[in-house]
């Protein structure tokens, strides 16, 4: 029986007993192998088989080695290691710039074909593990779900959060008002290596010099502070340019050394955190204004995240719409309302300055007068739209709505606190704070 952990080899060669020899080797060596005549055969082959490797012979009738090498597509292929018995050197220096993993003369010598295929299977299997690993990383943590979108902005900002979330490096989130900066800092967060640590969020705006030190760093023999409880984690600095001079002074001081002193502590205490900051204005015209220090930008901004707004990607608003109606029609238990044509080009028409949070919030007015048999998208986008039934002060009606608005969402989602939030469009933080506020109990709604 097969081990089926054994390296896979596809042998592609025209010559019979060049075939069966690479064969005898390799099945001799413990590698699962097959074997084809002719290079065109491989496209049809590869799904079925799955090889970890393909070794070709370079000149063949039909499609030679090097036209295989062009047909392979760039992504997601198993390296491709050709064999030739015409010692052309140009000809291996232009297929390894093609994308060859390696080029051999025949006569090979066999133990170094083998080390060759065994480094090229090894290296793939690599990939494949790290894309695999994205994937449920991907899954996990919602991303497609989170940032959704179809568009080519959206496609790549994903890509670029896995790309970035293994990394160290500080980074620094742009974007307006809206277009989902503290979930993608949360989605780095918990796609990294830091997740089992603690994500700490921090309004920069409501920093003050006064009650920096005690809020931040902690009172020795009292509670951690904020940026001592991120260690092991990741401290989220939103509204960085919003930060008084002062309080930017320090946690420049912060991030520079990496430790910190609590209020009537002797020994600092050391800091192992990643820095993810966020802005909705221009960094640089901060800057130049005089609110954001050179400095501090520096060493925030090693790797910069540009969150695109709602205007640039209009291909993905109706798509949007739909699956926020589709929530809310689930959270609020009625038919979610179908979409017109003047629907449509409502929400095309619209500028959309609060991005995706306004476009939710739109969906979620849409979902409420459909659930009196009223509405239209029109209406919804009317911000001064009418409820009946409102309680007699604007605190209590704030209050009742958020908490029968909460208790749906944790019995839609089975106590899922995390798809609670993500339905709610809140962070996970805030959906707590609101849940001991509203004097809520997951358990009694269950």
């Amino acid at each position: 029986m097969n081990d089926p952990q054994a390296i896979r080899v596809l042998v592609v060669d025209d010559d019979k007993s060049m075939r069966v020899s690479l064969m005898d080797l390799l099945e001799a060596a413990g590698f699962a192998a097959e074997a084809l005549p002719r290079a065109d055969q491989v496209a049809d082959r590869l799904p079925s088989f799955a090889p970890d490797v393909i070794v070709s012979d370079v000149r063949m009738p039909g499609m030679s080695g090097l036209d295989l090498l062009a047909s392979l597509p760039k992504q997601g292929t198993p390296p491709l290691v050709l064999i030739s018995a015409h010692g052309d050197i140009p000809m291996a220096v232009k297929a390894m710039q093609d994308g060859a993993y390696s080029f051999v003369e025949k006569p090979y010598e066999p133990r170094r074909l083998l080390t060759i295929l065994r480094h090229a299977a090894e290296q793939y299997r690599l990939l494949l593990g790290t894309e695999r690993l994205k994937a449920r990383l991907a899954e996990l943590s919602g991303l497609d779900r989170v940032f959704l979108g179809r568009t080519d902005d959206m496609v790549a900002l994903r890509e670029e959060i896995l790309n970035v979330s293994a990394s160290d490096a500080p980074l620094l989130l742009l974007g307006e008002t809206g277009t989902g900066k503290e979930l993608v800092a949360r989605a780095l967060h918990d796609l990294g290596p830091r997740s089992d640590g603690a994500f700490v969020a921090i309004n920069c705006a409501t920093l003050t010099p006064e009650n920096f030190e005690r809020d931040m760093f902690g009172i020795k023999g009292g509670p951690a502070g904020k940026i001592i409880s991120a260690s092991g984690g990741t401290l989220f600095l939103d509204e960085i340019g919003a930060c008084p001079m002062q309080v930017q002074a320090m946690l420049l001081r912060v991030i520079e050394q990496r430790e910190t002193i609590p209020i009537g502590a002797l020994t600092p205490v050391k800091l192992d955190l990643r820095v993810v900051s966020a802005t909705n204005e221009s960094p640089d015209d901060a800057v130049m204004d005089g609110r954001l220090r050179r400095d501090l930008l520096f060493r925030i901004n090693t790797v910069t995240l540009n969150m695109p707004s709602l205007r640039e990607r209009r291909d993905d608003i109706a798509f949007l719409f739909t699956h926020f109606v589709a929530q809310y029609a689930q959270v609020y238990e009625v038919t979610a309302p179908d979409m017109t044509q003047e629907d449509i080009a409502a929400l095309l028409a619209h500028d959309w300055p609060g991005n995706v949070r306004e476009l939710r919030n739109v969906a979620e007015r849409r979902v409420l007068a459909a659930k009196r048999g009223l509405g239209s998208v029109t209406q919804a986008l009317q911000a001064d739209h009418a409820f009946d039934d409102v309680p007699n002060t604007l605190r209590e009606a704030v209050a009742s709505f958020e908490r029968e608005l909460i208790a749906k969402a944790i019995k839609a989602h089975e106590g899922r606190m995390d798809a609670v939030a993500e339905a709610l469009g809140i962070g996970r933080r805030t959906l707590n704070e609101k849940i001991v506020k509203l004097g809520l109990n997951k358990d009694d709604i269950l």
